[in-house]
């Protein structure tokens, strides 16, 4: 494939376009700001919402595909990394092109434009992990390289953010809301029945691969609820869980004794509730440790060839593998005010702390 600068491809006034909405300052807000103008979905809350959005994601969208443009080491000429540019570029013009909104009937076309650009943007994560492969192919120090890990922090973060905003919007649009639900957000979310239901999902996988799975046991309280988004808990949980499952199977694979349970245990602090995942998959190194949450590191085998066409939209999407299960659920962790951390003990297994604030008044991160 032919490298081609976005300038050869896009007229030059959308380029100079994008370049100046991407100086302009980005908006953040917050999970309760969402939740507390989400609850009366009316069309003036629906309007304003729009009119926000409509000077919001361009800018947001600006800057990531402005970066795509300047990423070091080669990066910007990858095949996959120039679609993923040419999508957020597409994705500008469509919403510069969107005329002012003024009313109920631009709102609702402008609703159906932005659930167009979140649908074009599905497949950015492994398309630019397959950017990334074919950048690694031809380097050898890849752990060295903290200009792209910092790189894709701010990217990831974004588009999680961009995402948020879209999907959230959207959303208060369905006429039949499920109970105590806000847009994406769920008012009274039990983290334990998510943490079940994020677990069982990773057994299945688990015994797809190996044919049996250990046991996972959930401590904690079942009527405890807070508000969060239950999709970005439920993909953090299922990702810890995948991991120390792989770890105990792997380790007590050819072993006579049982395979020792997961245990998993939410807490409800004052500012944090935290969800510990606890292994006995025999722990991670400590020279290991420092690349658990780096983009090209992982211990299972890469699921990404060269040959995928990047014409389609069929790039493998399991996480497994190209090693951006860790530093992306930490992302979502810090995405509304919480973090992620691995304590390991080698030879013996690993606890994940995953804390999420409570109070939901953080301000998003804007990269």
């Amino acid at each position: 494939m032919a490298v081609k600068k976005a300038s050869e491809m896009f007229s030059k006034s959308l380029i100079e376009d994008v370049h100046r909405w991407g100086c302009m300052k980005q908006t953040g807000v917050s999970l309760r700001y969402m939740m507390e103008f989400g609850s009366t979905p009316t069309e003036r809350n629906l309007l304003i919402s729009a009119q926000f959005l409509h000077k919001e994601l361009p800018i947001r969208i600006a800057r990531r595909a402005i970066e795509l443009e300047t990423l070091p080491y080669g990066l910007s000429e990858k095949p996959a990394v120039l679609k993923v540019r040419d999508w957020y570029v597409e994705s500008f013009r469509d919403m510069r092109a969107f005329p002012e909104i003024k009313d109920t009937a631009d709102e609702k076309e402008f609703t159906q434009m932005i659930k167009a650009v979140k649908v074009r943007h599905n497949n950015v994560v492994p398309m630019m992990a397959l950017g990334v492969n074919q950048l690694k192919k031809g380097m050898k120090l890849y752990e060295k390289l903290d200009e792209i890990h910092q790189f894709l922090d701010r990217f990831y973060l974004s588009r999680i953010g961009i995402r948020m905003l879209i999907g959230q919007h959207v959303e208060l649009h369905n006429p039949n809301p499920p109970l105590h639900t806000v847009g994406y957000i769920h008012t009274k979310m039990s983290p334990m029945e998510v943490a079940r239901n994020a677990s069982e999902d990773a057994r299945s996988i688990c015994f797809r691969e190996y044919g049996s799975a250990p046991e996972i046991n959930i401590y904690g309280d079942p009527s405890f609820t807070f508000p969060y988004v239950p999709t970005h808990l439920h993909l953090m949980v299922y990702e810890l869980v995948k991991n120390s499952l792989r770890a105990v199977q792997e380790r007590f694979v050819d072993s006579d004794r049982v395979a020792p349970p997961i245990r998993i245990i939410v807490a409800d602090g004052i500012e944090d509730v935290t969800i510990k995942v606890s292994d006995e998959g025999g722990g991670i190194p400590r020279s290991g440790l420092p690349k658990i949450f780096t983009y090209l590191y992982s211990t299972a085998r890469n699921p990404l060839e060269e040959d995928v066409d990047l014409g389609t939209a069929d790039v493998p999407l399991t996480m497994a593998g190209y090693g951006y299960g860790l530093p992306i659920s930490r992302l979502y962790a810090r995405y509304f005010g919480g973090d992620l951390q691995i304590i390991s003990m080698e030879g013996y297994g690993t606890d994940a702390y995953l804390h999420l604030s409570r109070l939901g008044d953080s301000q998003e991160p804007l990269p």
